[in-house]
């Protein structure tokens, strides 16, 4: 250690390891040691993964990296491989080959317990994540599972959408409050990675418009956001990035405004009907019009 302060004669060295009461080198050897902060693991990481599945190519040689903040939204036909894709980030499939990491860990060697910590996914039906009978036990087990403090996941559910009963039948629930609980209990473990499956069937715009407004909240916060979704007008509202799948491969990644602008197929409505202006959303129509 003291042989890097200066690397001369033993004399000197051995000096170094007494240095003298004076103020300059007393800041020299504070700065020496002071660490460099371990570089923090991405949300998600995706190298060179293929999935194979039945004999058929889900996914080929997807590059992908997530990172704190970012909302993605994965865009394509159906069979495309979002689904896929999103299954492989929360170990339900894991690689042919190449390589996934959320948070740096390998999430289908990763013990569900602790990977909750790191990634949720909401799926396209959100009652599949709920088996209780009440909204309060199903708040109530997804403070347990998660170790979080009770009462954390109705006050989640509260802010995402207040009033529903707690004893209310998760099976009674419309789809606008089915997918506003599955969401608090998915986020009661604050995972930094959180992932939704066509988060918008069957919600009408209120639903909608609180869903936007929610995930935008847990973006600011720094949660990554990836969602699969064939709903463009979403994707312009919340979306950073857009990456375009087409039969297992990665056919486009880039900002929101390039990917949709650039392709007829998911360029939203009011970008069809003002081109060739760059508007995506209605709000930025506002904006612009002052």
């Amino acid at each position: 250690g003291a042989a890097r302060v200066g690397a001369a004669a033993p004399g000197q060295r051995r000096q170094a390891t007494q240095p003298p009461a004076s103020s300059n080198t007393g800041r020299l050897f504070k700065r020496r040691t002071k660490t460099a902060p371990e570089p923090q693991p991405h949300p998600a990481d995706a190298r060179h993964l293929t999935v194979r599945r039945d004999h058929l190519t889900a996914l080929h040689h997807i590059d992908l990296t997530v990172t704190p903040g970012e909302t993605i939204a994965l865009m394509g036909r159906n069979g495309a491989g979002k689904s896929t894709l999103l299954n492989t980030f929360v170990g339900l499939l894991e690689p042919t080959t190449g390589t996934v990491t959320v948070g740096g860990r390998t999430p289908h060697r990763t013990p569900p317990r602790d990977l909750i910590r790191h990634v949720g996914l909401v799926p396209q039906e959100p009652r599949d994540l709920l088996y209780a009978d009440t909204v309060a036990t199903e708040c109530a087990a997804a403070d347990q599972d998660a170790e979080a403090d009770p009462g954390t996941c109705r006050a989640l559910l509260d802010r995402l959408l207040p009033g529903i009963a707690d004893g209310t039948h998760p099976r009674d629930l419309s789809e606008g409050q089915c997918l506003a609980l599955a969401l608090a209990v998915v986020l009661t473990a604050r995972p930094p990675l959180l992932l939704l499956d066509e988060p918008t069937r069957g919600l009408d715009y209120a639903a909608k418009a609180r869903l936007v407004t929610a995930l935008r909240e847990l973006a600011a916060e720094g949660h990554a956001i990836v969602l699969a979704t064939h709903d463009v007008e979403l994707a312009a509202e919340i979306a950073h990035r857009v990456v375009l799948l087409a039969e297992g491969e990665m056919i486009a990644d880039g900002p929101t405004a390039e990917i949709v602008v650039s392709s007829p197929s998911f360029a939203p409505q009011v970008t069809k009907v003002l081109a060739p202006q760059r508007w995506l959303t209605v709000s930025q129509v506002q904006e612009a019009l002052g």
